[in-house]
């Protein structure tokens, strides 16, 4: 499929996405939506009833209890009646991203192999290595100061008034990301076949590293392990190719199950918020692209058309995962060494998240505000240190920026329960972020292959 024709397709897809989940959501799931929060509604008037009643022994505590139970039933009930509707959506989706999970962890293991092997020096892996961190934590310290910044101009939080959540409120969020100890424990894989099966990716970089070298250093013998291997990343790309041809129709499921299920009515309701954070990654894509533009110069630009159909695709799935074997292909279009690419790209994608960490200290510092708690510059300091410690290696984590988000804003004495204020709207602003992680580790990619001076004027890949 060219990539035009991709591009409009998937742009399409996004359109009768919204049109379609619109309209189901009207026809349909509003209904459930309207008996699940008549359900909630009664529950909080009976929990009310139940603390100011002292004998719990009494006939009228025993009804309220068992109204509650009654009502709990409901809420369950149309909860997953209306969880059945919107599966007919989803499973467009699922399927997609099952098969790019499929190719994932071989495209990676295989190519940085091939990609480590051929650089052959360990102390040249090792430059490179250096200068890839480099722009990584340079660019989450932009992108973190970037969203203090922003949210501390746009103050969001003070025009939503909304109300403090339940201190009990469950909101189904693990409330700790990996420690520093966990992390480091947890970038070496005691089964490359787990880490494989599991799509580890840190876990799989840090094996196809140690092989690499090893390759590498046994000579003549390793050629023909580098071939092969060369060989079936070329098979996967071949895999790719088919695989994106169903990226319009995933796209579609994925928005679709969102309105569907949201409604239209999300959008007008944290509508400052969300206006107001997709404004600020704007402002980070120009500063991503203004930082490429002082190493790329004016091919800066072509980096940006070449990779626009992967950042659609992340921005319909909402997950720059699915864009993984795309942006791949793309950079070495664009000219891009595959020794650079298969090192760089992996790396970027625990390492190198910039829409996230831009999200991470926006939203953080939105439920300070939302709750008048006033944070220090200081403090805002310490926790934006905080979110760039914490936030590394946890982005096969399901919701990993709110896991993040959890595991911090509990330090600043900000209620965990308020990320319920968060869970309803975070799909649509998954979507953004994880657009701008695909343009984030595409100019990592580009600038890193320009410094070592692997950037070519274009060498045209095939994926038919």
């Amino acid at each position: 499929m060219k990539q035009s024709k991709l591009t409009l397709y998937i742009f399409i897809a996004l359109i009768l996405g919204v049109i379609v989940g619109y309209i189901y959501n009207v026809a349909v799931i509003t209904t459930y939506n309207n008996k699940i929060s008549a359900a909630e509604t009664a529950i909080k008037v009976i929990d009310n009833k139940l603390v100011l009643l002292k004998d719990t022994t009494s006939v009228v505590y025993k009804d309220l209890k068992s109204q509650r139970i009654s009502a709990t039933k409901i809420r369950k009930l149309n909860d997953g009646i209306r969880e059945d509707k919107i599966e007919y959506f989803t499973i467009l989706s699922d399927i997609f991203l099952r098969l790019i999970k499929m190719i994932v962890a071989p495209l990676v293991f295989t190519t940085l192999v091939v990609g480590v092997a051929k650089v052959g020096d360990i102390k040249a892996v090792g430059r490179i290595g250096g200068k890839t961190l480099l722009w990584f934590l340079s660019a989450t310290l932009v992108s973190l100061l970037l969203g203090m910044l922003l949210v501390n101009l746009f103050q969001p939080g003070h025009e939503m008034h909304l109300m403090l959540p339940d201190s009990h409120l469950n909101t189904g969020i693990q409330k700790t990301a990996l420690s520093l100890k966990d992390f480091i424990s947890h970038v070496f894989p005691k089964s490359f076949f787990e880490s494989m099966a599991n799509n580890e990716i840190l876990q799989i970089v840090v094996f196809a590293l140690f092989f690499g070298v090893a390759t590498a250093s046994i000579g003549e013998k390793g050629e023909i392990i580098i071939k092969a291997f060369d060989a079936i990343a070329h098979v996967i790309l071949k895999i790719t190719g088919y695989v994106m041809k169903i990226a319009p129709l995933a796209v579609f499921g994925a928005i679709t199950a969102v309105v569907a299920k949201q409604g239209l009515s999300i959008i007008s309701t944290y509508a400052v918020f969300i206006g107001e954070f997709y404004f600020s990654l704007i402002i980070l894509w120009v500063a991503i692209i203004l930082a490429g533009f002082f190493v790329l110069k004016s091919r800066v630009f072509t980096l940006v058309n070449n990779i626009k159909d992967a950042m659609l695709v992340a921005f319909g799935t909402s997950t720059s995962e699915a864009a993984y074997p795309r942006v791949l292909i793309e950079m070495e279009r664009f000219g891009c060494s595959n020794k650079i690419v298969s090192f760089v790209l992996p790396l970027g994608y625990s390492f190198n998240l910039d829409g996230s960490m831009m999200y991470m200290t926006f939203a953080s510092l939105f439920l300070a505000q939302a709750y008048s708690i006033h944070l220090s510059f200081a403090q805002q300091l310490i926790m934006l240190l905080t979110l760039m410690l914490t936030s590394k290696g946890v982005a096969g984590v399901p919701r990993a920026s709110l896991v993040v988000i959890a595991g911090t804003i509990a330090m600043f004495n900000i209620p965990e329960a308020g990320l319920a204020l968060l869970i309803g709207i975070d799909p649509l602003l998954d979507m953004g972020r994880s657009a701008t992680n695909v343009l984030g580790n595409a100019m990592a990619t580009a600038v890193v292959s320009k410094w070592e001076g692997e950037l070519a004027d274009g060498n045209p890949i095939s994926i038919e």
